[in-house]
């Protein structure tokens, strides 16, 4: 294929508009904004089509078209395209007119004014066809709403098979205005820096307001660095040691007041629990003596319960036979001694340090 005059005087004048505008607006001041433009163009169709009656022979020609697009953000624009085109015949006759009309996808580079674009089109010149288009073009601004633009396009059948170029020459306007940047304010004076406050302390215990987190310390208790009362943990205990008269699973009056004290130290201490161990002396068979064992911590663990309000499943009652004797012997003073039962609790109590 080979271009006519209009078309190297348009490649003749893509040089020249590099030196046009030399304060063109940034990316910024275009994005979403709407243009439009007006353009000529220079066409070449594939050399096929001037061989093809189907395609009425066209050859070398020119179009006139307009855009209107719109700037998504400062890389991306997508436009919409129309063209009326007057192609020459290869052969003698007249010339050959038709439309182009598409949309194209438009890429501009950083802060370049090249652009690159592609899109879709559909022809009536010479026969109807449609085609996929890939291009680049340069905006090269005058004012800051209008620009110079030049641009080539190769234009690839998708319907028929063919590959047409074109340049195009035209002038684009973006309408609206550029956003504003907001002013900055003035530099306000500095405060005077306001007096320091005076910070209490409340329950003097040595540890100002703003940092005291326990209000309302005994002013008798030692504190941490936040005010609060420091304790020590000791542990406390409590036993129960009581006699049983042979065979026998009564529990004595006298010691009821022992009983009652356990009582009281098992609701002092609420997470506690205790075990009765009942024991029995080495008389008579062992199998007798486990059994009496158990019933002698039953009749404990009933007084404390039933008299005492414990609950249950806080005592366990367990007979352990003549298995742990106390005393040594078979003689009736060791006899007395293992006839017992026992219960021990023991209970971390916090109490807090003195000044």
């Amino acid at each position: 294929m080979k271009l006519n005059t209009s078309a190297l005087a348009v490649l003749a004048a893509l040089p020249l508009m590099s030196f046009v505008a030399s304060a063109a607006p940034t990316a910024e001041d275009l994005q979403d904004r709407v243009f439009g433009s007006v353009f000529y163009e220079v066409y070449s169709p594939d050399s096929d089509k001037a061989r093809s009656a189907e395609w009425q022979n066209v050859d070398n020609g020119n179009g006139r078209g307009l855009n209107i697009g719109y700037r998504i953000n400062k890389e991306w624009a997508i436009r919409a395209e129309f063209a009326r085109q007057d192609l020459d015949k290869a052969t003698v006759g007249y010339d050959v007119k038709g439309n182009r009309a598409g949309v194209d996808l438009m890429y501009h580079i950083d802060s370049l004014p090249v652009y690159v674009v592609g899109g879709v089109k559909n022809f009536t010149t010479g026969r109807s066809a449609s085609a996929a288009n890939v291009g680049i073009g340069a905006n090269f601004f005058v004012l800051d709403n209008l620009a110079i633009f030049a641009e080539a396009n190769r234009y690839q059948g998708i319907s028929q098979s063919f590959a047409d170029t074109g340049l195009k020459v035209g002038l684009s306007y973006v309408f609206g205005s550029a956003p504003q940047a907001a002013p900055t304010p003035a530099p306000q004076p500095e405060a005077a820096p306001a007096p320091a406050p005076v910070i209490g302390d409340a329950d003097q215990d040595g540890v100002t307001d703003d940092k005291d987190q326990c209000a309302n310390t005994p002013i008798t208790d030692k504190v941490d660095t936040v005010g609060c009362s420091i304790f020590t943990e000791t542990s406390v205990r409590i036993d129960l040691n009581a006699q049983f008269d042979n065979d026998s699973s009564v529990v004595k009056p006298e010691y009821h007041a022992d009983i009652e004290k356990l009582a009281n130290f098992l609701k002092r201490f609420p997470n506690t629990d205790v075990e009765i161990a009942g024991h029995a002396s080495n008389v008579g068979k062992p199998a007798y003596n486990m059994a009496l064992s158990q019933r002698r911590s039953d009749a404990v663990a009933d007084v404390l319960v039933t008299q005492y309000g414990i609950d249950r499943s806080r005592v366990k009652a367990v007979g352990y036979g003549v298995t742990k004797p106390r005393a040594a012997g078979n003689n009736a003073a060791a006899h007395a001694v293992n006839r017992r039962i026992e219960g021990h609790v023991t209970a971390s109590v916090k109490e807090a340090v003195t000044r």
